[in-house]
């Protein structure tokens, strides 16, 4: 499983659900679009069972100190971002992308917008995780995607 989040806004409470949540489902990597904000925030995701890969969003101003955390337990890198894991290609944006951006691509993921969606695009599945904080919409929010069949459950938190 593949925990996936987004826009936690320093709300540290959510963060431990989320966090709680992607332990119980024994993630084995958690994805975060961006917008942790402060490194106090981030200390929250060392709790995790299982290495963490993220980006910047344009809330995260203290790139340094958020960096610094992350090498405890993962890595945070400007967007885009591409790896492959499990034989999927994600790639990772704060931002909604264009698919052009890596046509090999099998995941996207981004954040940004606070609303969840799951959509597919031919053989690519598209993620937006909604916002952790529940701040903006009301609603807080992770995914949880299960590389062998491409399920995402939208969970709320």
């Amino acid at each position: 499983m593949i925990g996936i989040m987004s826009d936690s806004h320093d709300n540290i409470p959510n963060i431990r659900k989320a966090v709680e949540l992607f332990n119980q489902a024994s993630c084995r990597l958690v994805i975060h679009a961006g917008d942790i904000v402060a490194p106090f925030a981030a200390q929250e995701l060392k709790n995790l069972r299982c290495p963490v890969r993220a980006v910047f969003g344009n809330c995260d101003g203290e790139k340094d100190g958020l960096s610094r955390v992350f090498l405890e337990f993962g890595e945070i890198s400007p967007a885009p971002l591409k790896f492959t894991f499990e034989n999927l290609n994600i790639l990772v944006s704060h931002y909604p992308l264009e698919t052009e951006v890596w046509p090999e691509a099998d995941v996207i993921i981004f954040g940004h917008t606070h609303r969840s969606q799951v959509n597919r695009d031919g053989r690519r599945l598209i993620i937006n995780p909604g916002e952790t904080c529940g701040w903006v919409k009301g609603v807080a929010t992770a995914a949880i995607l299960d590389p062998a069949t491409m399920v995402v459950d939208v969970l709320i938190l």
